[in-house]
């Protein structure tokens, strides 16, 4: 069975990792760092968890991207290769953390050999203004 890389990341600490497919969690779902209570939190903390899974979409955009894992490692080309997942949000601590865990714990069920990284988890929260405004201008999902 072909191995699987996921990554996790936060657009605002870097550009993408190359991968196979990229999940850009930005504008589509909301953002649990709009929530006092979360922000400070991490994929780590059940609340989080339980935030970014029960938003609408979430589960169906894990089980299309596990159909897109499995195709490619059906692929002609596929054995002896890795293939690449980058789960992104605004910071890499909520969302693409959330996603990307769960990507993996399905992955491992199913047999595939999985490397996760959190490229960005450890890094501070990103900064808004009083409008929900990232402090470099970018915008995000409310």
């Amino acid at each position: 069975m072909t191995d699987v890389q996921i990554t996790s990341f936060g657009y605002l600490h870097g550009a993408p990792p190359a991968a196979h497919l990229t999940l850009d969690l930005r504008r589509h779902f909301r953002d649990p760092h709009l929530d006092p209570a979360l922000r400070e939190k991490t994929g780590l903390d059940p609340e989080v968890t339980d935030t970014v899974l029960s938003t609408d979409g979430i589960a169906s955009l894990i089980d299309g991207t596990l159909t897109c894992v499995r195709a490619y490692g059906d692929g002609p080309s596929a054995t002896g290769r890795t293939i690449t997942v980058a789960v992104g949000c605004a910071g890499g601590k909520h969302r693409a953390y959330v996603v990307a865990h769960e990507l993996v714990r399905h992955l491992l069920a199913e047999g595939y050999e999985v490397q996760a990284v959190h490229r960005d988890a450890h890094r501070p929260v990103v900064e808004r203004d009083a409008s929900g405004r990232h402090l470099d201008g970018g915008t995000d999902t409310f």
